[in-house]
């Protein structure tokens, strides 16, 4: 039986799945037979977590990241190492991976070979917490399944249709025409939600919709007719709100400074942006949501209260570029499970036709029994519904890779 894998590296995590490929065209993809994740990359705690049709539910502690190697090859390691245990007579005809950037030229879903690595390769420098993770993991599955047919799909991708004042920054032209330009990210999952809208809400879906990707990585997006024309992320994955570790928007005259004042490297500067700011870094607790909501520390609730209003910042400035609300749709780690965060940015946005439903909310992707996965939190009379869905990037990763498949 052939099999599809999908790899989707984050900048602490990989998540994967391996779903059986169809026999005919225009058969939707089955169930997966497995899919997992390995999270806490780069800390103390690694675990691989999976549950399999055939194996059930199984976690396993990682060993200490070998001197010299990254957290993310070993948790790769990992994934194929029990890919081999546990399904030998199985065949992975098909690999799908995540690429967080595709530049100027890519924009579809790719078949991978050598040239293409290459021109991904000169990306990496404008997402050093991703390019090389999800280069190393498509490396690894070559060498790992070498007959099978390797697929990149593009974060920035779905973001490529903006209109030129969403795309550009007031720089000399030629600096454009270079692929100096805001790219966005986050593009499969916002993919993924506009399909859930159209096919769950589809008067939403024709509407303007702001969707909040809210995890150790964030960033928002602006829909209309589930047609992305505006996101905070621009020429990398550093812009617009706070994230776990990373600054997200900065007057760049602070890095002037920095460069010039303080003596910062270039290294030194990329360090401190990408992994000791954002919600680490004004908390100097933690990058994760859950222990700076339990912390008494002061700095834990400056930094969740900076996180906020900047939520809440963004939603304005979206809905700006709307033209108006129609919904807001909360997704991602934090966006589907922070029931303390979804409530504190709604609460302040009655302003904006948001009338929001605490109780429904509470219920809504908590950690308690009988909480619900997805659905409304405003209340049914208000004017911008809201709503949380969860996202599923291996499924579009999935999809986008048999399209190309079943074309070959």
């Amino acid at each position: 039986m052939p099999l599809l894998l999908t790899l989707n590296a984050g900048s602490s995590s990989i998540k994967f799945s391996l779903t059986p490929l169809p026999g005919a065209k225009g058969t939707p993809l089955p169930a997966p037979l497995a899919h997992g994740q390995v999270s806490g990359i780069g800390g103390a705690a690694a675990r691989l977590s999976l549950r399999s049709s055939l194996h059930g539910k199984q976690e396993q502690a990682l060993p200490t990241v070998a001197s010299g190697r990254s957290g993310h090859e070993q948790a790769l390691d990992a994934v194929l190492h029990w890919l081999e245990q546990h399904l030998p007579e199985e065949k992975v005809a098909l690999v799908s991976h995540r690429v967080v950037h595709g530049g100027v030229h890519f924009a579809q879903p790719m078949r991978l070979d050598a040239q293409v690595l290459a021109q991904l390769d000169a990306l990496a420098p404008l997402a050093p917490l991703h390019q090389p993770h999800n280069l190393a993991g498509i490396r690894s599955a070559m060498a790992a399944f070498g007959q099978a047919l390797q697929v990149a799909c593009f974060d920035t991708a779905f973001h490529r249709q903006h209109p030129f004042v969403a795309d550009t920054f007031a720089l000399p032209r030629r600096f454009y025409d270079e692929g100096v330009r805001r790219y966005g990210f986050h593009g499969l999952s916002y993919e993924y939600i506009a399909r859930t809208l159209q096919a769950h809400w589809p008067a939403l879906h024709q509407g303007r919709v702001i969707v909040a990707h809210l995890g150790n990585g964030a960033s928002m997006c602006a829909l209309r007719q589930g047609v992305s024309i505006d996101s905070s992320m621009g020429f990398t994955a550093l812009d617009g709100l706070p994230m776990g570790t990373r600054c997200g928007q900065i007057d760049p005259g602070v890095l002037l400074y920095l460069l010039t004042e303080k003596g910062y490297s270039p290294e030194q500067l990329t360090e401190l942006l990408y992994q000791q700011s954002g919600l680490k870094g004004l908390s100097g607790l933690s990058n994760d949501v859950r222990e700076l909501l339990q912390s008494e520390q002061p700095q834990a609730g400056q930094a969740l209260d900076y996180f906020v209003a900047r939520c809440q910042r963004e939603i304005g400035a979206l809905s700006a570029s709307l033209g108006g609300l129609d919904a807001l749709v909360f997704t991602g780690g934090i966006g589907e499970n922070a029931v303390p965060i979804r409530q504190r940015i709604l609460q302040d946005l009655g302003w904006i036709g948001i009338d929001f439903d605490p109780a429904a909310n509470a219920t809504h992707g908590s950690s308690h029994a009988g909480a619900q996965p997805q659905g409304q939190i405003s209340q049914p009379g208000s004017r911008v519904s809201v709503l949380v869905l969860p996202t599923d990037e291996e499924r579009m990763l999935a999809e986008h890779a048999l399209a190309l498949w079943q074309a070959v």
